[in-house]
């Protein structure tokens, strides 16, 4: 018998106490910290074939899994053992550098003024149109280093970088072959619908998504998902819609930047489609959560952006009073340049109120939900028995210690599918 045990923790979070997708609306419902995570005390994980297969008491599980016995084994004393975080929003596939534009934001300039001048998005779509696939997936390597680092072990990279179907193909391959080399596990998804072409016409670029880019992918087999970024000045509700259903079509599971800059009923839309989930929603209202949690659409919330944006955090109280976490990701892109899960749970509690165990379920549980990896099909976010090996151990007696360190990188230790890929001791 071959096994991996992560022993003497001091605190081991399980997962979600409770369903917290807030699926079941209810009128007043507020979350108690105590009761967002099951966690355990002097506790150990017992890892056999990539997967959980023990959680409990240290004392007993190493008297039945000896230590000198074990494949590998992690003394985590006075540490905090966290799942693998599951980062639900990236754009971490890309080349160049757009700090200038960090600056301009300061001076005033907007994110829709700098794209209308031909920066942000587009600027990144002319250096990864004249990158080789084998440079795309270097940097992308490279990206997932640091991103393992930080703790994150599933992660999704989207296209939309490429803007025709040569490049977004190109992407997907890049991502496609960076997740084969790399232990980060990379969920693949088509956004051709990111941006609209310096010199197209909206509605003619809407044609060659759904006519040509979409069967291309289709006929690839990499993406999982299509995104479509609904938003003033890039593709209108009607426009997002026939991207989405035509995914959909191609077997590709929606999803939706929505109500960032302005409310267009990107939120409905996710709702009606059954989307996996629906990202940003900084202006979303009541009605738009109230939808999408009864459509059983996982809301994605971004605090990184709206911090490197300048602009205000999403409302939380939508969500607590129906008993609900949403989703935090990083949104890593050349924009929010953040790929610290950490961080955005910091940003998350800082920003919009969230307390730290929530903020911790929003980087594990909720975010494998938005990518269709929670328990109902895999259970990455969680150390449940029978879930994927993937975890993490920060330098802290417990999960508050994540967003209360902001500034360094508490991670310890992390294993990937019960290996140790990452570990800063010797």
């Amino acid at each position: 018998m071959s096994y991996t045990i992560v022993h003497d923790a001091a605190e081991l979070v399980v997962g979600p106490a409770d369903d917290l997708s807030g699926g079941v609306d209810t009128d007043s419902v507020t979350l108690e910290a105590g009761g967002v995570l099951d966690t355990r005390s002097d506790a150990a994980v017992v890892l056999e074939d990539g997967i959980v297969i023990e959680i409990g008491s240290s004392d007993e599980l190493v008297r039945q899994y000896p230590i000198e016995n074990a494949a590998a084994a992690v003394d985590a004393t006075g540490q905090c053992v966290l799942p693998g975080f599951v980062d639900a929003h990236t754009h971490a596939l890309f080349v160049g550098d757009r700090s200038d534009e960090f600056e301009a934001k300061l001076r005033g300039q907007t994110y829709q003024e700098i794209l209308a001048e031909g920066g942000g998005i587009l600027r990144t779509v002319r250096r990864v149109r004249e990158a080789s696939e084998q440079e795309l997936r270097d940097r992308l390597l490279e990206h997932l280093d640091v991103l393992l680092a930080h703790g994150t072990t599933t992660v999704e990279v989207k296209s939309g970088y490429g803007l025709n179907t040569e490049t977004e193909l190109k992407m997907l391959s890049a991502i496609d072959g960076a997740d084969d080399e790399h232990p980060v596990d990379v969920v693949a998804t088509f956004m051709g619908a990111h941006a609209i072409p310096e010199g197209a016409d909206a509605d003619d670029y809407v044609d060659s998504v759904v006519e040509d880019q979409l069967p291309a992918v289709a006929d690839q087999g990499i993406a999982e998902f299509c995104d479509v970024f609904c938003e003033e000045g890039v593709f209108t509700l009607e426009q997002s819609r026939r991207v989405l259903e035509a995914g959909a079509t191609q077997g590709l599971t929606p999803k939706i930047h929505a109500d960032e800059f302005e409310r267009l009923g990107g939120t409905r839309l996710a709702a009606e489609l059954g989307a996996a989930s629906a990202d940003h929603l900084l202006q979303s209202t009541d009605w738009d959560v109230r939808a999408l949690l009864s459509a059983d659409v996982t809301p994605v919330l971004l605090p990184g952006t709206a911090f490197g944006l300048g602009e205000g955090y999403p409302d939380l109280e939508p969500y607590r009073k129906r008993g609900a976490v949403p989703a935090i990701a990083t949104d890593f892109n050349p924009n929010c340049h953040a790929p610290s899960p950490g961080f955005a749970a910091t940003l998350a509690c800082v920003g919009m109120g969230m307390t730290p165990a929530e903020a911790v379920v929003g980087i594990t549980e909720r975010g494998a939900a938005a990518i269709d990896r929670d328990r109902a099909s895999g259970g990455a976010g969680t150390l449940t028995v029978g879930a994927p090996g993937d975890l993490v151990v920060i330098d802290g007696s417990s999960h508050r210690h994540l967003p209360y360190n902001f500034g360094v990188n508490v991670v310890e230790t992390v294993l990937k599918a019960g290996e140790i890929v990452v570990s800063r001791h010797p």
